[in-house]
């Protein structure tokens, strides 16, 4: 453990912490039980959340190496491996050599995988589309810029706060909606 004294962070603006109160209510909305249950049946895909989530970071950046997946999904590996494994009983990933090293291994989706993440993320755009039915078209689109504006930011902010994070690798940005 380091015994560096934290820099000194800047109290947060008014407007700042209502965006962190707004992210922790979507957060609890998007994560409860009851509503990852409504989406998997709205889906047709009987998965639980640490299986979709794995599939649907395999899907934005196909094909990973389990540590690699790990580390994006901030789990330990021995929960990567264990949920690669389930997705590999139901047919949803597999496991391919890694063009790099041939002794490593990388996960990818095979066709029922990429048709269970399009369902999931149908059902799950298809409830936003109710939800956000009264928006405006470019009130939606300042949103989702803003949305992978934000998402890029801290992701870039994690990235240099970690240290020993220095593999050059990036994350593609989404700023393009």
């Amino acid at each position: 453990m380091s015994t560096e004294p934290l820099p000194a962070v800047p109290a947060a603006t008014p407007e700042v912490v209502e965006i962190e109160r707004a992210l922790t209510r979507i957060t609890y909305l998007s994560t409860r039980a009851r509503q990852h249950e409504r989406l998997m049946a709205l889906a047709g895909v009987p998965l639980d959340r640490a299986a979709v989530a794995l599939l649907r970071q395999v899907a934005d950046s196909e094909p990973l190496r389990p540590g690699e997946l790990a580390h994006r999904l901030g789990v330990e590996a021995s929960h990567v491996t264990r949920t690669v494994q389930q997705l590999q009983r139901s047919g949803h990933v597999t496991r391919v050599p890694d063009p790099d090293d041939r002794r490593a291994q990388r996960i990818e989706l095979t066709d029922s995988g990429r048709e269970a993440v399009h369902r999931v993320r149908d059902a799950g755009a298809r409830g936003m589309q109710l939800a956000l039915g009264e928006w405006q078209p470019e009130e939606l689109r300042q949103l989702a810029v803003l949305f992978h504006r934000m998402v890029d930011d801290f992701l870039a902010y994690a990235v240099e706060d970690e240290p020993g994070q220095e593999t050059g690798e990036t994350v593609p940005s989404a700023r393009t909606v």
